[in-house]
């Protein structure tokens, strides 16, 4: 890719890579030439990932860490900017589910979806920060989701956690814009991935989330690309404190 949408020798750190959305957005940036940091908890499903895009001609290498332990994320990060190169875009995707209804949700439900959900950006962030200053540039994407703005029943710790994020968002690009860091997010609406089948699956609430999308259908995880690409490169150079959402359309609907 050339011009204001060129991430080509960009290293991109992506958290929660090995599936889902951050595994297709690690291809997506490595096919446009990034070199990719692939980023899950079990050293074998980094390995496969990273192995699956050099087969296919593109730069990756593995940084297999908890996101939840600052001391973990630290040492990696320390390792990539020693081993690798600067970071210069990182891509807080990490992300998991835990439904009930909210009266039946354990404590222990409750802080597990934040502390992956929200916690973490703030921790991978905050790690990486420093080397982005040292740089002078650098760019943040925080995954939000279609939840931060409208809830459903029986995922309040999930909504909770995705509406801190895009505050925890604005928040970074309030205080580390000086520094030349944009720091902006990506809320998608209903994507197909590992994490939602059994929605697709559910024949009521599939035909739910079609009949309230004006597109009529769930998003695939290639069609959040773009917009990542477009917040990495220099043609968000201004763009700072805002989250796109990729939602079909939802939003602008009643």
């Amino acid at each position: 890719m050339i011009g204001l949408f060129n991430v080509e020798n960009k290293i991109v750190l992506i958290t929660g890579s090995t599936r889902g959305l951050g595994l297709s957005l690690a291809k997506g940036f490595s096919d446009a030439g990034a070199t990719v940091i692939i980023n899950g908890r079990k050293q074998s499903e980094v390995d496969s990932v990273v192995k699956h895009i050099q087969d296919h001609g593109g730069q990756a290498y593995g940084a297999a860490f908890d996101v939840t332990k600052a001391e973990d994320i630290e040492e990696s990060i320390q390792n990539i900017e020693k081993e690798v190169g600067p970071i210069s875009v990182l891509i807080n995707n990490a992300g998991i589910h835990r439904r009930n209804p909210l009266e039946e949700l354990s404590l222990e439900d409750w802080q597990t979806v934040l502390d992956v959900n929200l916690t973490s950006a703030f921790n991978v962030s905050k790690l990486v920060f420093p080397y982005m200053k040292k740089h002078e540039k650098g760019k943040i994407i925080n995954i939000t989701s279609l939840n931060a703005e409208k809830a459903r029943p029986n995922i309040a710790n999930y909504s909770a956690a995705k509406g801190g994020l895009k505050m925890l968002t604005k928040s970074m690009a309030t205080e580390w814009g000086p520094y030349n860091i944009q720091t902006n997010a990506i809320g998608p609406g209903y994507f197909k991935t590992d994490m939602t089948e059994k929605l697709v699956n559910d024949h009521n609430f599939n035909n739910w989330v079609k009949s309230e999308v004006p597109l009529q259908r769930w998003g695939v995880p290639e069609e959040l690309i773009g917009t990542a690409i477009y917040l990495a490169s220099d043609a968000s150079n201004y763009v700072n404190g805002h989250t796109v959402y990729v939602d079909g359309g939802w939003q602008a609907s009643l």
